[in-house]
C-alpha cells in the first residue's frame, strides 16, 4: 500500500532538515577552523581532540539522562525544550575568547544538541512507515551535504573576516529562526502517550537499554560513529599540511563536495527503498571502506583530485547513514522508541568521543604542520566499518522477522 505524503508531512520533512542542518553545522564547524582555532589559542592536537570528545560526551551522558523520560511527553514539547538550550548554547560559543571557556561551552552543547536528533528521528519513525524512510531519512541527511555547501563554505569565510568565533554566532540566529517554525507550526505528536509505558524513567532506561533484542543495534550505532569523529576533527589540517591544499581551497572543497552528497542523498534513500535497505549499507559501506583506506595514504594531491574522492566518500558515508538509520527506526516497539532512539544517540556520541580522543593521540603533527600516523586512522575506521556490516546483517534478519 503506497503512503501519500500531504502538504505536512512534507513540512515536517523539511523543518527536520533544517533542524538538523543546524545541529550539524554546529558539530562540523569545528574541522574546518580546527587550523585558526589551534593557532589562536595556542593548543596542540590532543586539546583539540579533547574539545571535540568533549562535546561529545556531554551529548552522550545528556542522551542516557533523557532517555527513561523521551516517551512520557509531547515530542514536540520535548524537541523545543531542547532546541532553545541548543541556541543558548551555540551562542556562547560564539563568544569564547579562551580555550577553558571554549571547552566548557561545547560540552553545554552538546548537553542539548545530543538529544535533539534522537527526538526529530522519533517523530519520524511516529509519523512514516517503514517503506518509506529510506526516501525520508535520505532528505533530511541532506543537511550534513547542506551543511557543507552553504553553511562551512560562508563560515569560514565570515571566520576570515570576523575570526572563528563568527560562524557560532551566525548558527544560533539560523537556529532561532528554525526554533519560531517549531513553535508555531508543528503538531504535537503524542501517538506514542496511548501505549502502555513504564511509569518508572530509571526502570524504562534499563529495560530499554539491556532489552536483549536491541543490543545488536546498540553495538552497530558504536561502531557507526567510528569514522565521522576520527577523520573529521583533522580533516582540514591534513588536507592543507598533507595533501597541500591552501586554506583557500577549503571552501571550494567542501561546496562542491557538498553539493554532491544534496543530490545524492535523496537518490540513495529512494534506492534504499527500492533494492532494500541493508542491501544498500552493505554496497556503500564497502566502497565507503575502500576509498577511506586510499584516501588516508594520500601525499600532496591536485585540488580537482581531492574534490572528487571527498565528493564520493561523503556519498557513501550519507548512504550507509540513511540506510542504518531506516533500519534501526524499525527496530525498537512504539512504547520505547524515544528512549530506544536516545540511547541509540547517546551510544552513538559518546563512542564517537571516545573515538576522537583516540585519534588526537594516534595522530601527531609535527613542527610543521604535517599530520604523521593519519593512515593508521583510515584502516581503523576500515575495519570498524566491516564489523559494523556483520551486524546490521543480524539486524536486518530481526526486523525482517517482525514483518
Amino acid at each position: 500500500m503506497d503512503f501519500k505524503f500531504t502538504p505536512y508531512h512534507i513540512f515536517v520533512v523539511g523543518l527536520q532538515a533544517f533542524l538538523q542542518f543546524t545541529v550539524v553545522l554546529d558539530f562540523m564547524i569545528l574541522s574546518p577552523l580546527g587550523v585558526l582555532v589551534m593557532s589562536e589559542l595556542q593548543i596542540p592536537t590532543e586539546k583539540f581532540g579533547y574539545v571535540v570528545s568533549a562535546y561529545a560526551f556531554s551529548a552522550g551522558i545528556s542522551g542516557l539522562l533523557a532517555a527513561g523520560f523521551a516517551d512520557r511527553f509531547d515530542r514536540k514539547k520535548l524537541l523545543l525544550f531542547f532546541y532553545i538550550g541548543f541556541v543558548v548554547a551555540t551562542f556562547l560559543c560564539g563568544i569564547a575568547v579562551h580555550y577553558e571557556f571554549l571547552f566548557f561551552v561545547r560540552i553545554l552543547t552538546g548537553m542539548f544538541a545530543g538529544v535533539l536528533s534522537s527526538i526529530s528521528f522519533a517523530i519520524v519513525a511516529d509519523l512514516f512507515p517503514l517503506q518509506v524512510r529510506g526516501r525520508v531519512m535520505g532528505f533530511i541527511m541532506t543537511a550534513f551535504a547542506a551543511s557543507q555547501v552553504f553553511g562551512l563554505p560562508i563560515g569560514i569565510y565570515i571566520s576570515n573576516i570576523w575570526g572563528w568565533q563568527s560562524p557560532f554566532l551566525m548558527i544560533a540566529g539560523v537556529s532561532a529562526l528554525v526554533g519560531v517554525f517549531i513553535f508555531l507550526f508543528l503538531k504535537p505528536v503524542t501517538q506514542h502517550l496511548d501505549q502502555k509505558m513504564d511509569r518508572n524513567a530509571f526502570h524504562h532506561l534499563v529495560t530499554t537499554l539491556t532489552e536483549p533484542k536491541y543490543l545488536p543495534s546498540f553495538i552497530a550505532t558504536t561502531l557507526l560513529a567510528t569514522g565521522g569523529f576520527m577523520l573529521m576533527p583533522f580533516g582540514s589540517a591534513f588536507s592543507v599540511h598533507n595533501l597541500g591544499m591552501r586554506l583557500e581551497d577549503l571552501p571550494m572543497i567542501y561546496m562542491v563536495t557538498g553539493f554532491v552528497s544534496m543530490l545524492g542523498g535523496p537518490i540513495m534513500g529512494r534506492l534504499s527503498d527500492a533494492i532494500g535497505k541493508y542491501n544498500m549499507f552493505f554496497v556503500a559501506s564497502t566502497i565507503a571502506a575502500v576509498i577511506i583506506i586510499y584516501f588516508t595514504q594520500l601525499k600532496v594531491t591536485p585540488l580537482p583530485t581531492v574534490i572528487v574522492i571527498n565528493s564520493l566518500l561523503f556519498v557513501f558515508i550519507a548512504a550507509r547513514m540513511i540506510s542504518a538509520n531506516a533500519i534501526n527506526s524499525a527496530v525498537p516497539e512504539l512504547h520505547d522508541r524515544g528512549a530506544f532512539m536516545a540511547i541509540s544517540s547517546s551510544i552513538q556520541q559518546i563512542s564517537g568521543g571516545i573515538a576522537a580522543s583516540v585519534a588526537g593521540l594516534i595522530v601527531i603533527q609535527t613542527p610543521s604542520g604535517y599530520l604523521e600516523r593519519y593512515e593508521v586512522l583510515g584502516y581503523v575506521v576500515a575495519t570498524a566499518i566491516v564489523c559494523t556490516i556483520l551486524i546490521m546483517y543480524k539486524v536486518n534478519e530481526m526486523i525482517s522477522g517482525k514483518k
